[in-house]
């Protein structure tokens, strides 16, 4: 799983005005917790652009003086009118305690109802994980060669080595819709 470095600034001072005080000058105030003690520390807003505006999932290495700790992003709160960071959870984690994730969905291969003229409908661009962070893999492969037009993948019938499926097994992740034009030309043949 890929890795993403954030610089943190230890905080002393907590409390509302203090926080706006680093938001006013650039920075977003953020804990990390999971660990032996909760670390409150500062990172500068533009330093998350990498992490948060990407459909990928990403660990997240944090150094804040001369320690390092291995985390995920866990919450990420936005101001209700201009959409800045106000706010961010980390979860310090360890290689022996299973973590869950939302992992992304990547299509491989080619759809036979797609050539047939429907169209392909992405209906979970994520998919919800838990296991060791050793397991985790960038993204979860889904392969619609034997898709067929109105037909499915469910999350039942994915599988991911090391990993457990959170996700309901019936929920649908990729269909192929039948189009107008697909129906039409179904309808011409006959």
């Amino acid at each position: 799983m890929k890795t993403i470095r954030l610089i943190g600034e230890p905080r002393e001072d907590l409390g509302t005005t203090k926080s706006r005080l680093l938001r006013e000058a650039g920075k977003v105030p953020c804990v990390l917790y999971g660990g032996k003690e909760h670390i409150n520390f500062a990172v500068y807003r533009d330093d998350f652009k990498n992490l948060v505006y990407t459909p990928n999932t990403y660990l997240v290495q944090i150094e804040i003086g001369d320690k390092k700790y291995k985390s995920i992003l866990q919450d990420i709160q936005f101001h209700p009118v201009n959409d800045l960071i106000t706010h961010v959870d980390f979860l310090e984690i360890s290689e022996s305690n299973p973590v869950s994730l939302a992992l992304p969905v990547k299509m491989k291969g080619n759809s036979p109802g797609v050539r047939a003229g429907g169209k392909l409908l992405v209906k979970n661009k994520k998919l919800r994980v838990k296991g060791l962070i050793k397991d985790m893999p960038d993204f979860i492969e889904v392969n619609i060669d034997a898709l067929e037009l109105g037909k499915s993948v469910k999350v039942g019938e994915i599988s991911v080595d090391g990993l457990e499926l959170l996700d309901a097994p019936a929920n649908a992740i990729v269909s192929v819709l039948a189009t107008r034009a697909s129906k039409e030309a179904a309808n011409a043949a006959k």
